[in-house]
């Protein structure tokens, strides 16, 4: 059998799977636009498709069209993607839609290096696009396709190497089909979701375990091969639950560093430090205060431990803060009409239970 007969015979195993077991009702299927696929495939980064369809489903009502997103505000964005994580991607989808709407006249790109340059695209999402809303042949790689080539290669060494990762991108071009490129693209994001998985996977279901090499090693769990480990960086944060007749005091993020572009509570470098910022910003020197239990959050790459420190603002101090600090760096959150606003995770648990003790 030569090379292109044993290329056929993967892509149409895989296929012949998806016409009898692939998602084919997912929400961004129902209409393909480049736009939805585009906003699907940012949202399914690191991130599974349960999780992801709610927020999908509530993004496209208010945000239907590139346009509708490009006239948005960032912070609004950011309050529909709350919950996602990976907050960059929020905001480089901001970024793309502005693009997009000012120099293409709100109609999303044809073209595949277009596409790939838009912020937050890359070269797997690039191609998932081509692919998908457009049906021209163009190969994914993304974390479930790297698995089922790794394993059915049993190929060593992590999959982000430089030199690992150009092999898969060639096995990646090789299956990938000249016709039904779509079904195929799919295919190979649904078997890795749903047989394929890191852990549990169903090989006796899959189209491919009679030729797979990790398979035929009894290796499956061992493939892909984990990045080398470092130990877990941790930060401790410590924040302030300043609360007033108007309500919680949150202060923007910078754009860059954690949480970048999202409100949280402000932060002061030690307990010694706090009186000197509520005097600078507040214009207002607390004489106590008390210390909550700290909180934990797991990053991607590091692990944060939120220590609050609570102070009331005496009635009528809000209007003094507000003369005080810009507009654009800090805000009240009012408990019964919050804000529509980007908040981090944690930060979120924080205000259900400051509104509660309020």
């Amino acid at each position: 059998m030569n090379t292109h007969q044993t290329d056929n015979h993967f892509s149409n195993r895989v296929l012949t799977w998806f016409d009898r077991h692939g998602r084919k009702h997912l929400p961004w299927q129902q209409q393909p636009t480049p736009y939805h696929v585009w906003v699907s495939e940012i949202m399914l980064q690191q991130t599974q498709v349960t999780t992801v369809i709610p927020y999908y489903q509530r993004f496209m009502v208010r945000f239907p069209d590139v346009s509708a997103l490009a006239t948005a505000g960032v912070d609004e964005v950011l309050h529909y993607w709350t919950g996602l994580g990976y907050y960059a991607r929020a905001r480089h989808l901001h970024q793309a839609a502005q693009h997009i709407h000012s120099q293409h006249h709100g109609i999303f790109p044809t073209q595949w290096a277009e596409i790939v340059a838009l912020p937050g695209v890359g070269r797997s999402t690039a191609g998932a696009i081509m692919a998908l809303a457009y049906g021209q042949r163009y190969a994914i790689l993304d974390g479930n396709v790297k698995r089922v080539l790794c394993r059915y290669h049993a190929i060593t060494g992590w999959s982000g190497s430089s030199a690992v990762s150009q092999s898969l991108w060639a096995l990646a071009e090789k299956y990938t089909p000249a016709n039904r490129v779509a079904d195929y693209t799919q295919a190979m994001m649904d078997l890795g979701a749903l047989i394929c998985r890191r852990r549990g996977a169903l090989c006796e279901e899959c189209p491919l375990h009679s030729d797979c090499q990790a398979y035929r090693q009894q290796a499956v769990d061992a493939y892909p091969h984990s990045k080398p480990r470092k130990a877990t960086p941790e930060n401790h944060l410590i924040v302030l639950v300043i609360v007033s007749e108007k309500g919680l005091l949150l202060e923007k993020r910078p754009d860059t560093g954690i949480w970048g572009g999202l409100w949280s509570l402000p932060q002061v470098s030690d307990m010694t430090a706090i009186a000197d910022w509520c005097k600078t910003h507040c214009q207002f020197t607390p004489t106590n205060w008390h210390t909550w239990p700290s909180l934990s959050h797991q990053l991607t790459h590091l692990r944060l431990h939120l220590h609050p420190v609570a102070i009331v603002l005496p009635e009528g101090n809000a209007p003094n803060l507000l003369a005080v600090a810009p507009s654009a760096s800090f805000c009240w959150y009012n408990f019964d009409a919050p804000p529509a606003l980007g908040l981090p995770a944690p930060v979120v648990r924080l205000v259900e239970q400051i509104k509660m003790k309020c």
